[in-house]
């Protein structure tokens, strides 16, 4: 199985959408998704195969103090990420996360994070792959209730290739 990915563009924002509503319960209004994409282009981007979106990430740049010490820093804030579920388990959201992460760097990010369900053991997983840590437990984070992780990472460690394979 053959796939790429690239930069959103505005023509996607329909798949996008159905695959942010079927793979996750918290769900987007189309203009939630265009203004993070009018902010950082570069850091939205979506897996194809044939042309056809099977997954996305979308993240903005934010500024704040150091998840690492008490400086403000740039932050890479992944906002949400998603894989149709047919698809999973081939790297597709591994190297969805790389590659943002790299766009992110572009930005000036000089660490990331995201909130990630505790309840969600294989993205925990992944993000632990990828060098982020659980930093705290945000309590009764979604709407449902369930708290989530916190889970951070600094700009300057690197993922080896093995982990996108």
């Amino acid at each position: 199985m053959s796939y790429e990915v690239r930069q959103f563009e505005p023509s996607d924002i329909n798949s996008v959408v159905t695959i942010n509503r079927t793979c996750l319960p918290e769900n987007y209004p189309e203009q939630f998704f265009m203004g993070l994409h009018y902010h950082a282009p570069k850091a939205f981007l979506v897996a194809t195969i044939e042309e056809s979106v099977i997954g996305y990430i979308m993240c903005r740049i934010e500024r704040g103090i150091s998840n690492y010490g008490r400086l403000p820093v740039k932050k890479g804030h992944i906002v949400s990420v998603a894989v149709m579920p047919e698809l999973r388990e081939q790297g597709i959201g591994t190297k969805l996360i790389v590659t943002a992460l790299e766009e992110m760097s572009n930005y000036g990010a000089t660490e990331y994070f995201l909130e990630v369900r505790k309840s969600n053991s294989e993205a925990v997983s992944v993000y632990e792959t990828l060098c982020f840590d659980i930093k705290k437990v945000l309590r009764g984070y979604y709407r449902d209730g369930e708290d989530a992780y916190l889970m951070s990472k600094k700009g300057s460690e690197e993922v080896e290739d093995s982990a996108i394979e």
